[in-house]
């Protein structure tokens, strides 16, 4: 994961929000601790997950086919000096 990503920042700041929320509607007379779990849980955590989720597909798929890659070097590799790295015959 590349720390150096703005959309960590902007991950952080929801959360900030979020809890913020929560901590009002925890601290509000007609508030209760449930609805600020409720509060954090689907307007915080949930929504921030799925779309972190989501923006994270394409570095996932990168990640998938340079192992792929990688993998078919190998065996190519492999296949062409034969066992132990003698060629083969």
């Amino acid at each position: 994961m590349n720390v150096a990503n703005p959309m960590y920042l902007v991950a952080i700041a929801w959360l900030y929000v979020t809890l913020m929320m929560a901590l009002a509607e925890a601290t509000n007379p007609h508030g209760t601790i449930l609805g600020a779990v409720f509060t954090l849980l689907l307007y915080g955590i949930g929504p921030l997950a799925l779309v972190m989720y989501l923006m994270g597909t394409p570095m996932r798929r990168k990640a998938r086919q340079a192992k792929e890659s990688t993998q078919k070097d190998d065996t190519a590799t492999a296949t062409v000096t034969g066992p132990e790295g003698a060629p083969p015959g």
